[in-house]
């Protein structure tokens, strides 16, 4: 058997380091979400921006209790002090005036990606996506508005899961989500354009998962101003009054459906009204 000579191991041993550190770097190297991004509202915008309309349920896969829950929902508990103020749950967050700003945490010695940091401007909410491979904590840790998300790269889609939640919502017209949810992100960039898709799984108020996609634009000029959210006393109410609709006293039942002339069992939602069949079967 050949020897090879000192030198020429040596030469090896670091073609080898470098190919190593070479491979690991072109596995690592993935498209950057960093940057300001304007949000782009070139689907369900009157769902997203003025918000949903009252006992509009459609296409969400809710069971009876989340039905019965919304049909109590009434939008003057939005005038209550401890209402005023919440930010939307990292669920819907990219759902209403979602400018954003994404930035990196990296390690100084390694440079190595840390976390993603992300921030929206309605409400100022900022959450952390950690891409250091740690553990989700207990469930008996605290529940958050944002979450705890950890993220992977499953090629240059940036995937997040996301946990420990508040009790939240599905839509912005009392659809319920439960703190027992959990979702999966999906962030897709394409040159200026980002196509974020969400998935929800929820227990408690869902018989199927929910998905929902939105869009951003790369905004170079885009600033988020900082964001102060004051108390105000809109509607005099009686004190202790927390408002609502008693089992078949909601005023809104039957609006949306007279006005864009849909059926009533399709409005109040479910599984079945995400599909052209339910169309056919009505």
């Amino acid at each position: 058997m050949t020897l090879l000579s000192p030198h020429i191991s040596r030469l090896l041993l670091v073609f080898f380091i470098l190919l190593n550190i070479v491979v690991s770097f072109s596995v690592q190297a993935q498209i950057d979400i960093s940057g300001e991004w304007a949000a782009v509202f070139h689907e369900d915008e009157d769902e997203r921006r003025p918000g949903p309309e009252m006992v509009e349920y459609q296409g969400i896969p809710i069971n009876e209790a989340a039905r019965r829950r919304a049909l109590a929902w009434s939008p003057t508990l939005l005038n209550l002090p401890e209402h005023q103020c919440k930010p939307h749950p990292s669920d819907y967050g990219s759902r209403g005036p979602s400018d954003t700003r994404w930035w990196k945490e990296v390690d100084s010695e390694t440079q190595q990606l840390i976390a993603y940091h992300n921030r929206i401007r309605w409400q100022a909410p900022e959450r952390t996506v950690w891409m250091d491979g740690r553990e989700h904590p207990p469930e008996y840790a605290p529940h958050t508005w944002q979450g705890f998300s950890t993220g992977h790269w499953e090629g240059d889609v940036l995937v997040v899961r996301t946990t420990h939640l508040k009790q939240g919502w599905s839509r912005r017209n009392g659809v319920p989500r439960s703190d027992l949810a959990e979702f999966t992100e999906y962030f897709y960039r394409e040159g200026d354009y980002m196509t974020q898709v969400v998935i929800v799984n929820d227990p408690v108020y869902l018989t199927e998962p929910f998905i929902r996609t939105n869009n951003w634009k790369l905004d170079l000029r885009q600033q988020i101003a900082p964001y102060l959210c004051e108390y105000l006393t809109e509607v005099e109410m009686e004190r202790g009054l927390v408002p609502h609709y008693l089992p078949g006293q909601n005023p809104f039942m039957g609006e949306h459906a007279e006005r864009y002339n849909l059926p009533l069992e399709g409005v109040l939602g479910g599984a079945e009204t995400q599909y052209p069949s339910f169309i056919d079967n009505d």
